[in-house]
């Protein structure tokens, strides 16, 4: 009989949740990946020791195969309502007017965001431009043999890599109907964004594909009322990392005008943030009546309606309700990012709470995340990401962290390697 493979500190693997809680291995060399991060950029001081100390988890993330597979088909289901018709007229209605504006593709690469609960992975939010792709694919680099034999990553870190260039590619050429020829990774000060050397990576990976990239702030292009362009010429391809999500800052005026000109492919665009990222939509796509109602197949509705934490909008007529009920919410504005003006409801006070009363915030129920025994002992909390284009789910990736939101200032944590069993080949008929 053979035995049960084992990790070198003993820890068999029955099940993801059990090793997590049990096996304190560190099977990430971290100091390796961040000289491996460092060698790859072209400003190698954008890896800063003190700043990027918590960028990587030395500890994976165990994951069981079917509850991959389930965020899978959860993800497929979100992708397949945002193309009802009827969805797309009731989320509109709240999203501004530039998302009216349809370029013809998708919008690129989501990030769907995913708590391991005992009932199952519950979907907690959808990002548009979700950070962290190319990152965790060089984290597949550093895992080390110590992990349970049986568990290793999904893909990769070449496919995942690949995989991801592909699809902000693919989107750029649905909406340009060419390939496109010059890129800009665009954002806000970009040296000064904390995950910067995630920028450099992907300017180095469209440049191995023949395509001129630069970096650069939004207001070093301009618009001459044909093309976009920046001091060394024409810019047919933004790569959007702003959370200026509708392009309302007087700094993305010159990529607002050549987008609505359909002059430039902006991936992700305003309008897919519209029909995925906010907040507000999670209480639609939860709705299973409302989904059976507009056409949705039963299976995809009760799936989502399932998956998805009860959500719903912050309002006067409900406010002293929540108030008493709030240590079984999470309340996030609903176009917000990186858990910013997020808060756990046990933690809220009056004066916190008046402001979410006067701003625009959803309530959705608590779902605990998962948790992982660092090798000191400590206990993280844990997400996982689900990486997908409109065909195919790119990677999977995990955050390890304490507190009430996700951040990388955790000792221990960061981004994680998830590590999960084989497939099981199909049974012979």
């Amino acid at each position: 009989m053979t035995d049960t493979p084992r990790c070198l500190t003993g820890c068999t693997p029955p099940d993801g949740d059990s090793l997590n809680r049990q096996c304190t291995c560190a099977v990430v060399d971290v100091a390796q990946i961040r000289n491996r991060l460092a060698a790859q950029l072209v400003h190698g001081e954008a890896v800063d020791s003190e700043r990027h100390a918590h960028l990587f988890s030395p500890h994976a993330l165990f994951v069981d195969r079917a509850s991959l597979d389930a965020m899978a088909a959860v993800a497929s289901a979100v992708l397949e309502v945002a193309t009802c018709p009827a969805y797309i007229d009731r989320v509109l209605d709240w999203a501004p007017a530039i998302a009216s504006h349809d370029p013809g593709s998708p919008g690129g690469v989501f990030g769907l965001d995913f708590h391991l609960t005992v009932e199952g992975p519950r979907l907690i939010e959808v990002n548009t431009n979700p950070g962290g792709l190319l990152l965790n694919a060089l984290l597949l680099d550093g895992v080390e043999a110590c992990a349970p034999a049986s568990w290793a990553p999904t893909r990769t870190s070449t496919d995942a890599r690949a995989a991801a260039v592909d699809a902000w590619l693919e989107d750029a050429q649905a909406q340009l109907g060419r390939a496109p020829t010059r890129i800009a990774v665009v954002d806000l000060d970009p040296p000064a964004q904390f995950l910067y050397p995630e920028f450099e990576l992907y300017a180095a990976a469209f440049q191995e594909r023949g395509l001129d990239c630069v970096i650069c702030d939004p207001d070093a292009l301009t618009w001459d009322g044909t093309s976009l362009r920046d001091a060394s010429g024409t810019v047919d391809f933004v790569y959007n990392r702003l959370t200026d999500f509708a392009l309302q800052d007087p700094a993305s005026a010159a990529i607002r005008a050549a987008f609505l000109a359909d002059a430039v492919a902006l991936t992700p665009h305003p309008r897919a943030h519209a029909l995925l990222a906010d907040k507000r939509n999670l209480a639609v796509l939860g709705d299973g009546e409302r989904l059976r109602a507009w056409g949705i197949a039963p299976d995809v509705s009760a799936l989502l309606s399932r998956a998805i934490p009860e959500t719903f909008a912050v309002d006067g007529s409900r406010a002293e309700q929540l108030w008493e009920r709030r240590k079984d919410y999470f309340f996030k504005p609903a176009t917000g990012f990186g858990s910013r003006g997020s808060y756990r409801g046990d933690k809220l006070t009056r004066r916190v709470w008046e402001s979410i009363e006067q701003g625009i915030y959803v309530a959705q129920r608590f779902a605990p995340p998962s948790l992982r025994v660092a090798a000191d002992g400590t206990t993280l909390k844990a997400d996982v990401r689900c990486f997908v284009n409109r065909d195919s789910v790119l990677m999977f990736a995990a955050r390890l962290y304490q507190g009430q939101t996700t951040n990388m200032r955790t000792a221990g944590g960061g981004f994680a390697a998830v590590l999960t069993t084989p497939r099981r080949p199909a049974s012979a008929e």
